[in-house]
């Protein structure tokens, strides 16, 4: 049988179908409860009557209404059991579960937004909680997504934008603006990633963000004076790396950054520090698809899983170094690790294969920093003179 705990346990479980009947004026009261089973012990039939006679409106002066019949029971004789169980009005159920002056500011703040920014309607009715949870901020959200409603494709850093709230404001508050904006703008105004919701903040909204750098290195002083380069080792933030197009040079992609330095002057080449697994970065400049790609990287698992990647971005990769050859010569610096576990890798080619399970087999691993200057040199001259 229900008690007053579990009528206001109820009631509060309501709560947000409640705030939803505000936003869309739907009437909501009275509320119906169930008066359940009756207990098949005297006693504690007693007692439930009785808490809920003591706990109800005519005596509280709020919350539920109690109506009352006198029945006959076969086992306790004539008695004074709930018929009906309800909450009549507004005040009497804000009042029991203690949120009037939550729904005071709810209904300030559903006013306000539906006056400012009438299209977010249906977000409001989806998300009343979270009216309530951002009650303390409406005024500078409102101020974000009408700017953004205006200029859908700012082209900005979130500090340049010319809103008026605080410099942080933005970032501290990505997940609700996320969430509104998505609801409020025209889906053509939104940023995608190969047809699916790019997940950054900055990139979905068309911000700017703080890019990841890409560091080249030319290899050949005739390329430095063609492309007008200033320098030959240069850092350049990925979206200016892309509307590069050096197609048809070769690309040497090292893992580390010590052999991105000492690779050699070799002819009709460019070289970029892939950084391990940050090689990712690259997929989105598409000239590198045709450029001879050549990766150096860790004779360890690891450096195989990158060159799987790799390849899978740009299939025309070739690697170097990294065959039984080379690690046999230099099988002396190499290192046992503390674990190497294989995992099935597409792109790569049947002797890389071989040597990558050699590696996970017996816990190998041989840095790239470990072969030989005057090695690594001879072999990439020979390759070089040898390629067309």
């Amino acid at each position: 049988m229900i008690d007053p705990a579990k009528i206001r346990q109820k009631s509060e479980q309501r709560y947000p179908l409640f705030l939803t009947s505000i936003i869309i004026e739907n009437s909501f009261f009275p509320i119906e409860f169930s008066v359940g089973f009756l207990p098949k012990d005297y006693l504690a039939l007693r007692e439930v009557v009785t808490q809920l006679i003591q706990k109800s409106k005519h005596n509280l002066g709020y919350g539920y209404t109690l109506e009352l019949e006198t029945r006959r029971t076969q086992k306790y004789g004539q008695q004074s059991l709930p018929k009906r169980i309800s909450i009549e009005t507004e005040q009497d159920y804000l009042k029991l579960i203690k949120k009037e002056k939550e729904v005071s500011q709810f209904k300030a703040d559903i006013d306000l937004i539906q006056l400012e920014i009438p299209e977010l309607n249906d977000w409001l009715s989806r998300n009343p909680l979270k009216v309530i949870e951002y009650s303390d901020r409406w005024n500078d959200l409102l101020k974000v997504c009408q700017y953004f409603q205006h200029n859908p494709k700012p082209n900005l850093y979130i500090r340049e934008l010319p809103i008026q709230v605080h410099t942080k404001f933005i970032e501290q508050n990505k997940g609700i603006l996320r969430s509104i904006l998505e609801d409020i703008l025209p889906v053509n105004k939104l940023a995608f990633l190969e047809g699916e919701k790019e997940n950054t903040f900055e990139k979905r909204f068309s911000l700017k963000y703080r890019e990841p750098l890409i560091r080249l290195r030319i290899l050949d002083q005739i390329l430095k004076i063609k492309y007008g380069f200033p320098f030959s080792d240069v850092s350049v933030p990925l979206s200016e790396f892309r509307q590069l197009n050096l197609e048809t040079h070769r690309c040497f992609i090292t893992e580390n950054l010590m052999n991105f330095l000492t690779l050699p002057l070799l002819k009709d080449s460019f070289a970029l520090f892939g950084s391990g697994y940050a090689i990712q970065t690259l997929k989105s400049a598409n000239w590198l698809s045709f450029c001879p790609i050549f990766y150096w990287g860790d004779l360890d698992i690891d450096g195989f899983k990158i060159l799987s990647q790799l390849r899978s971005y740009f299939p025309q990769t070739i690697s170097i170094m990294m065959d039984s050859k080379t690690f046999e010569t230099f099988h002396e610096f190499s290192v046992t690790v503390a674990e190497a576990i294989a995992e099935t890798l597409p792109h790569l080619t049947p002797e890389e294969e071989t040597l990558y399970a050699h590696l996970a087999l017996h816990r190998k691993r041989l840095e790239q920093e470990r072969i030989s200057q005057d090695y690594a040199n001879r072999l990439l001259q020979n390759l070089v003179q040898q390629s067309p």
